[in-house]
């Protein structure tokens, strides 16, 4: 999983998610980081201000497809466990869901005096 390690509500979610034994470990990538798996996201054209990135085995999942691809992995165990998989386990809720929590990361990031990652390259793209 690709994720903006610098945003408190991401890094949360991601300390917290737990994905089932039967499915194997996640490996959780800093987006702010170089890797061969941002690399690989970036020439696919995807831009990770605006969405996490999930990827199993070759398939990659993005915003609310990631979101909803990681609620039918995760445990059952833990509050936030369950809450994530009642939020996301459908997908239609996760597509209207996803934005509306992408919004108040990127006004979170905004107060924060945080910069985008802006893998894309995008010139005049470096703050929220």
């Amino acid at each position: 999983m690709v994720y903006d390690q610098e945003c408190p509500a991401c890094d949360t979610y991601c300390k917290f998610i737990r994905i089932r034994e039967t499915v194997g470990d996640l490996k959780i990538i800093d987006a702010r980081k170089k890797s061969e798996v941002l690399d690989e996201i970036t020439k696919l054209g995807l831009d990770v201000d605006q969405g996490m990135v999930l990827k199993m085995e070759k398939q990659i999942y993005y915003g609310s497809d990631a979101m909803h691809a990681l609620a039918l992995i995760s445990s059952r165990s833990g509050l936030l466990n369950r809450i994530n998989y009642w939020m996301f386990k459908s997908k239609s809720v996760s597509s209207w869901l996803y934005p509306v929590l992408r919004l108040f990361r990127n006004l979170l990031l905004k107060m924060l005096g945080k910069t985008k990652i802006n893998n894309l390259r995008k010139p005049n793209n470096e703050k929220f």
